[in-house]
């Protein structure tokens, strides 16, 4: 057994080797190595980690069970609620004919031009005005009001003016991302500390300097939140506009399982809306928010408080 041993009064104390460890049998001393790595620990952080997505997957699974179930239950005609087997089924087609995969990657391309396009412009147009006194002051009226314009009320007027196709997709979508960010970038251009500005103002920096070290990152969380809003916009808008102008894309495809009183297609159709705007949140709007606005404390979201 290992004793301790205690130098001298008020000192801490000592401990000292066990018999077995003080030397071997040539009289060195031998030490026992680290206690081996606690694997438990290791299984139950890993499984911690894979909790909340397998919860979620169950969700899932418990849903379309409940789903299949339940249609021998309601003894509807397949047209009306057709069984998760056909919607399966009506998934494999799609696929097999090629169907899908080209209407998911028009409608991935839409999407991104407008919202890149949308973006670009509300950010400029954003920090112009709010820069401008003058501006700010005749324009803001006008720009609240289109704001609070619905989005898709505008796009039967779009295909009015330039008829159905890509172009009228791509400005319905640019226009519905562009009003979100300016305001956004409006708001956090006239809230930017005063105290900053006048500071970079006394060292002599530029117009442009004060922009781009200045306002920019102090307007940049308004930006994010505008973007985003204007990202879920823009994805309803897409899906409408494709319904009402377009082709191809999934929202096409939920208009055209519909009128062809093909239920199952319809379903598929919107299951995949649904997945598709899971990724671009996933995969694109949350990493944009960690590399930008959270990485300065600027906002914290439930998973950083866990």
């Amino acid at each position: 057994m290992a004793g301790i041993v205690s130098s001298a009064p008020g000192a801490a104390p000592t401990p000292t080797l066990p018999q077995s460890l003080r030397s071997g049998g040539g009289g060195s001393i031998e030490l026992a190595g680290p206690p081996p790595p606690s694997w438990g620990r290791v299984g139950v952080g890993g499984r911690a980690r894979w909790k909340k997505p397998a919860k979620g997957a169950l969700g899932i699974a418990l849903f379309f069970a409940a789903w299949q179930v339940s249609v021998p239950l309601v003894g509807l005609e397949p047209y009306f609620y057709p069984p998760p087997s056909d919607v399966w089924r009506a998934f494999l087609e799609l696929i097999t004919k090629g169907i899908l995969p080209v209407y998911l990657i028009d409608s991935i391309g839409r999407y991104a031009a407008g919202v890149s396009i949308g973006t670009a412009l509300g950010i400029v147009a954003g920090l112009a005005i709010g820069l401008n006194r003058i501006a700010d002051r005749l324009l803001s009226p006008t720009i609240n009001f289109l704001f609070a314009i619905v989005e898709v009320a505008w796009i039967p007027i779009f295909v009015i003016w330039w008829g159905y196709g890509y172009k009228t997709i791509l400005i319905a979508l640019s226009y519905v991302v562009f009003f979100p960010i300016l305001y956004n970038t409006l708001v956090g251009v006239r809230t930017a500390p005063q105290v900053y500005l006048n500071a970079a103002r006394s060292l002599g920096a530029s117009q442009w300097q004060l922009i781009m070290e200045v306002v920019l990152p102090a307007a940049l969380p308004n930006i994010i939140t505008g973007f985003r809003v204007g990202a879920g916009f823009a994805f309803r808008g897409l899906i409408f506009a494709e319904i009402v102008a377009a082709k191809t894309g999934i929202g096409y495809l939920i208009f055209e399982g519909a009128a062809n009183h093909q239920t199952a297609r319809t379903i598929v159709g919107m299951i995949v809306m649904g997945l598709l705007w899971l990724a671009i949140d996933y995969a694109y709007l949350k990493p944009l928010e960690r590399v930008t606005v959270e990485r300065w404390g600027s906002v914290t979201t439930a998973e950083s408080r866990e």
